[in-house]
């Protein structure tokens, strides 16, 4: 891997919706690569709530204070949009012992399918590792208040989400 592959990082997930745990996350790498790469997957088989364009436009609300943070949606194998960005490092998060088992496998499977990148392991600050975007949605969901737990304009955008579908 060479050196200039080493600043590029991406750290992907279906951001179904992003949280603060997720922003959090996006602070902490983006003092540590030159290009952060926030790639979000459309991840059909999850059947998420939200659509690609709306969870991609919230995205870049969420991290545009960073200006060397792109967020990029994307519908191909990871290893492959890893590839194409020229990434050389693949950024998780792990917010409890529970994620370990998972994201243990996903990145023995990607070392395998790109072994010249590497994958980086990040914790959230406390306060933030309970938050998951599945629990996010269905407190959204059952009209509880998400605004602790998300960026402003993703619980206005959850809050309409679900007013759509009761109408």
């Amino acid at each position: 891997m060479t050196p200039a592959r080493n600043r590029i990082a991406v750290y992907p997930g279906t951001f179904d919706p992003i949280t603060n745990g997720h922003v959090d996350l996006v602070n902490r790498a983006a003092r540590l690569f030159d290009h952060l790469i926030l790639g979000v997957a459309e991840s059909p088989a999850k059947s998420p709530a939200l659509p690609l364009d709306l969870r991609v436009r919230l995205a870049r609300e969420a991290v545009a204070h960073h200006p060397h943070v792109e967020v990029i949606g994307f519908d191909s194998l990871l290893a492959h949009f890893v590839a194409e960005v020229g990434a050389g490092v693949l950024l998780r998060g792990l917010r409890a012992v529970s994620d370990f088992e998972y994201e243990f496998q996903l990145a023995s499977m990607n070392r395998h399918l790109i072994p010249e990148v590497e994958t980086l392991f990040l914790t959230p600050a406390e306060q933030y590792g309970f938050i998951s975007s599945s629990l996010v949605r269905e407190i959204s969901r059952l009209g509880g208040d998400v605004s602790g737990f998300v960026p402003p304009a993703v619980a206005n955008a959850l809050q309409e989400q679900w007013q759509r579908i009761d109408a």
